[in-house]
């Protein structure tokens, strides 16, 4: 069955840097677009970045230039590089992916950012 692990989120201060990862199992990766989302407290889940099977990127306007997506297809494992985080870059980031029309979610990832 398609399963998705999020890891990497913390505590951060402002200004600073995480990496979250994304484990994939249970599907043709290499075959995919993977996405990252974030729900902060109050509102509702958003789209943060997006990457095709070819790699192709796409970002919210909100993290543009200060968030990389990649992916590893050798390990089956999509990132996520936050950089200059800020308090309003604070909530739950999730892994997301469609496999055969059905939409999948990982467990989410709290990031935190405060001084």
């Amino acid at each position: 069955q398609v399963q998705l692990v999020e890891s990497g989120g913390g505590l951060v201060q402002p200004g600073g840097s995480l990496r979250l990862s994304c484990a994939a199992s249970g599907f043709t990766f290499s075959s995919v677009a993977m996405r990252w989302y974030r729900q902060a407290p109050g509102k509702e889940r958003a789209l943060v970045a997006a990457i095709t099977k070819t790699d192709i990127t796409n970002y919210a306007d909100s993290v543009k230039g200060r968030f990389t997506i990649s992916r590893d297809n050798a390990q089956n494992t999509v990132h996520l590089q936050m950089n200059s985080l800020k308090p309003e870059d604070t909530a739950v980031y999730y892994c997301n992916v469609w496999v055969l029309w059905t939409e999948y979610w990982g467990q989410g990832t709290q990031v935190t950012v405060s001084s």
